[in-house]
C-alpha cells in the first residue's frame, strides 16, 4: 500500500495547471526503534502535557501555540489565525524560475519528495511541464506549504514523474567562515599529492547504494536477537585511531594495504554482500518487555509486535 500523500494541490507553470500530489521519497520506518521503559516494572513510559505552574494535565483542546516575547510573556496564536495566513503556495506550487542544477549549493538541500499527477485528469499538463524542464536541462524552483510553513522546492524530472527537493532559506545555513578560519594554511607537496591520488585510484568505484549496509542497524539487531535468546553480551573492542608521525610513510603504507586488499577481493567475490534491508528481516519475533520475576510468573501477557518487519 503506497504511503499517504503529504500534500495535494496544483502545479502551475504560467497558465498551465494540473492537480498533483506530493509523497515522501524516503522512509526510516525500517530502522530499529526503542521505547522508553520503567526499569522496575518493564512498563512503557507515558508522557503527559501538564501546566508548567500548576502541574495539572492539560487537554489537547485547551492547548494553543504561543510565541515567547519575554521571560513570562507569550503571544497566543490560534489555529484559525494561522489558517488565515493566506499563502498561494498553500494549495499551489507556482514555478517562479528555472536555474542550472550546478548552481544549487548542496547545503541548501533538505529532503526529497515524489510529485505525481493527482487523479485521472491533468496528465497532459503534467507531462508538458515535466518534459519542458527535462529538455531545458534546468531545475524548476517553486514554493509549497508543508506543516504550516512555506518551503522552497526544486523540481527535477525523474522517470515519468518529478522529484521535488525542499531547500533551506539563507538564514538557515551557517557560514563556513565560522568554522574554517582557524584551519592552518598548509602547502601540500606534489609527492604527497601523487601518493594520495594513487590511493584514490585504487579505491575508485561506482556509486551503488545496494552495496551500502547500515552496520549499526545490523549490530542492533544482532544485540536484540542475542538478548532474546538469552546469550551473554560481551563488549567489543573499539577501534583506536593512531597519531600520524610520518605522513609520507603513512601514505606509502596505505598504498600497500589497498593493493593487498585488491588482490584478496576476487577470492571473496563468491560471497554476496548483504544488502542494507536484509538485517531487518532477520528479526522475526517481537521482544517482550522486561517484567519482575514474580509478576512474570503470575501473569504472562500476550506478545505484541513493536514494529512491522520489512
Amino acid at each position: 500500500m503506497p504511503p499517504r500523500a503529504n500534500w495535494k494541490g496544483f502545479l502551475r507553470l504560467s497558465l498551465v495547471t494540473c492537480p498533483v500530489a506530493l509523497y515522501p521519497a524516503t522512509s526510516e520506518s525500517e530502522k530499529v526503534s526503542f521505547n522508553q521503559l520503567n526499569r522496575k516494572t518493564g512498563h512503557r513510559i507515558k508522557y503527559a502535557k501538564v501546566d508548567a505552574d500548576t502541574g495539572e494535565e492539560v487537554d489537547n483542546e485547551d492547548i494553543v501555540k504561543g510565541y515567547k516575547v519575554d521571560t513570562d510573556t507569550y503571544i497566543e496564536v490560534t489555529k484559525e489565525e494561522l489558517e488565515n495566513v493566506a499563502l498561494e503556495s498553500t494549495r499551489t506550487i507556482e514555478i517562479d524560475e528555472f536555474v542550472d542544477r550546478s548552481e544549487i549549493d548542496p547545503r541548501y538541500l533538505i529532503r526529497p519528495y515524489y510529485l505525481v499527477p493527482d487523479g485521472k485528469v491533468g496528465h497532459d499538463a503534467f507531462a508538458v511541464i515535466r518534459e519542458t524542464i527535462r529538455e531545458m536541462n534546468k531545475v524548476a524552483i517553486g514554493r509549497v506549504v508543508l506543516t504550516n510553513r512555506e518551503h522552497i522546492i526544486a523540481l527535477d524530472p525523474l522517470d515519468k514523474g518529478l522529484m521535488g527537493t525542499l531547500l533551506r532559506y539563507p538564514y538557515e545555513v551557517r557560514s563556513e567562515k565560522e568554522y574554517f578560519d582557524e584551519i592552518q594554511d598548509v602547502k601540500v607537496t606534489k609527492e604527497m599529492l601523487d601518493l594520495a591520488k594513487h590511493i584514490v585510484d585504487q579505491k575508485a568505484g561506482r556509486f551503488d547504494p545496494d552495496k551500502f549496509e547500515d552496520q549499526y542497524e545490523t549490530a542492533l539487531i544482532d544485540l536484540i536477537n542475542q538478548k532474546r535468546a538469552g546469550k551473554p553480551i560481551t563488549a567489543k573492542a573499539r577501534p583506536r585511531g593512531e597519531n600520524v608521525v610520518d605522513l609520507m610513510d603513512a601514505l606509502r603504507k596505505s598504498i600497500g594495504r589497498e593493493a593487498a586488499a585488491a588482490t584478496e577481493a576476487p577470492k571473496k567475490s563468491g560471497k554476496k554482500p548483504r544488502k542494507a534491508a536484509a538485517g531487518q528481516k532477520e528479526m522475526l519475533m517481537p521482544i517482550a518487555g522486561k517484567k519482575p520475576a514474580k509478576e512474570a510468573a503470575a501473569k504472562k501477557p500476550a506478545v505484541k509486535p513493536q514494529r512491522k518487519s520489512a
